[in-house]
């Protein structure tokens, strides 16, 4: 570990290439001293194994018993600094857990797989009619999480640039006066939402509906929980769909290697979910106590980030991580989180990765990017990132 603390976020010299300094850092150790991008101290954990098991070890939280001299990793207000009531997070996120896993179950989502093929088919019918070039973010990457997402939970699809453009408010890490407002606007939308439904009177027309008739839960408490699924279950979504297909075209040999293959399909997913997130930031967390990781002190209170994109790019684990291989043998990534924190959502993220991919290779089997690597732009501002567009031609 160095003594200097290494300052975030860390010079990267191309969309698909790693941080040459937070590779350095892995080769060293574990754990890392940094400051984050708002001149904060922290940590920054780095290992495999240490990432996994500390993102299920309640000696860390999201809450902070002093959240106004807490660290902070930026400036938004979902993710920049600490959530909670320090005393209660734990039964709190206990609560919501047990509120939301029925509604994410197996049944459930073997259910959803249909919905999701036939929107994807519709949207990759209007691409063949279109012709290339085309704007794959625009066409498919954007359209479809969303789509999915207002089915299951009950919103009007129709209100999408509404409520897109209040989550992307929300996620902005550099301006807080605009994450907070979008975060107000979206929970206002979420509220409004829950009255519609309470209206409609079908309690079982939908998740939020579902929710909001649920015993013991308020109308305040439905709508923030809808709004939070809203907001997690499309964009970070979106942005795998776009990095996947650009790490799939952009590596020789791989694009090609799903096409000839269909049954390669979970692997092409586990390995879209592991590869794009190459590091360089970390999952916010304030130690609750005094612990120790790695042979370091860390005091209670301070911020460690558990860099799950460093995790799953650790040498030690993952042969030649760096690289995008349809062919790697299975180890389970990190992406979704581990343990008791382990995101609900993520069988549904798995079944949009597996039709899309699926269904794109099979039709577009001569795909390829239209521009350069060099040349695509990411939106740098939000939380998830990812690509702001995605050219592509067959």
């Amino acid at each position: 570990m160095s003594s200097t603390p290494a300052q975030l976020p860390y010079d990267q010299p191309g969309p698909l290439r790693p941080p040459p300094l937070l590779r350095r850092l892995q080769a060293s150790g574990p754990i890392h001293a940094i400051r984050t991008a708002v001149g904060d101290p922290g940590w920054q954990v780095t290992g495999y194994e240490e990432v996994r098991a500390l993102l299920d070890d309640d000696r860390l939280g999201r809450a902070h018993p002093e959240p106004e001299r807490a660290s902070r990793t930026g400036e938004s207000e979902l993710f920049g600094g600490p959530l909670g009531g320090f005393d209660t997070e734990q039964a709190d996120h206990r609560r919501m857990r047990s509120l939301l896993q029925p509604h994410f179950s197996p049944k459930r989502m073997r259910a959803l797989r249909g919905r999701v093929e036939t929107l994807t088919t519709r949207l990759l019918d209007e691409l063949a009619a279109a012709g290339p070039p085309a704007d794959l973010h625009a066409a498919l990457a954007l359209p479809l999480p969303v789509a999915v997402i207002c089915e299951l939970l009950g919103v009007p699809y129709e209100e999408r640039d509404r409520f897109r453009g209040w989550t992307q408010d929300a996620a902005d890490i550099t301006d807080r006066a605009r994450s907070a407002h979008g975060l107000g606007a979206l929970f206002a939308y979420g509220q409004r939402l829950v009255a519609r439904k309470r209206a409609a009177g079908d309690p079982d027309a939908d998740v939020i509906s579902r929710l909001a008739a649920t015993d013991g839960v308020s109308d305040d408490e439905a709508a923030a929980m809808g709004m939070f699924l809203l907001f997690a279950g499309h964009e970070t979504t979106v942005t795998a769909i776009g990095c996947g297909v650009l790490w799939l075209l952009a590596t020789p040999g791989q694009w090609q290697a799903l096409v000839a293959d269909p049954s390669r399909i979970d692997a092409a997913v586990e390995e879209i979910l592991r590869a794009p997130g190459l590091g360089g930031g970390g999952v916010p967390r304030y130690a609750r106590t005094d612990l120790e990781i790695a042979g370091v002190q860390i005091r209670a209170g301070d911020l460690v980030l558990l860099d799950t994109g460093a995790a799953n790019h650790d040498a030690d684990v993952f042969t030649d991580p760096d690289r995008f291989d349809l062919h790697r043998p299975a180890v389970p990534h990190l992406t979704f989180g581990h343990g008791a924190r382990y995101c609900v959502g993520a069988p549904l993220a798995r079944i949009e990765l597996q039709v899309v991919f699926s269904q794109l290779a099979a039709r577009f089997p001569t795909l390829e990017l239209a521009r350069p690597v060099e040349e695509l732009t990411f939106d740098t501002r939000t939380l998830t990132g990812g690509l702001t567009a995605l050219p592509v031609t067959w």
